[in-house]
């Protein structure tokens, strides 16, 4: 599924204009990326968690040649998907808590 199938999916369940889902999505986006790209999390219950992950500098090593090289440190955005998201690829049911 790519993003303009996304947004027609919206825009049917949410009984919203194309234009309006695109919008709505668009912002969501936005949102997840201003807030993770400050070092918060997102977190969505039942879908997931948008996070920022460090790296530390590491010596790597050139497949083609077999010198070792330096990788700097980095930061990256990372995802965990949430449990009832993962049963449903899963094909399961979510387990309810108590």
């Amino acid at each position: 599924m790519n993003k303009s199938e996304l947004i027609e999916v919206i825009a049917k369940e949410a009984e919203l204009s194309k234009a309006a889902a695109g919008k709505t999505l668009d912002a969501v986006i936005a949102a997840v990326v201003k807030t993770v790209s400050k070092g918060d999390t997102v977190t969505l219950v039942g879908f997931g968690t948008f996070k920022s992950s460090k790296r530390a500098a590491r010596i790597g090593r050139n497949p083609q040649t077999g010198k070792e090289l330096k990788i700097a440190a980095s930061t990256a955005p990372k995802f965990s998907a949430g449990a009832t998201f993962k049963a449903a690829v899963a094909g399961k049911k979510a387990a309810k808590k108590k």
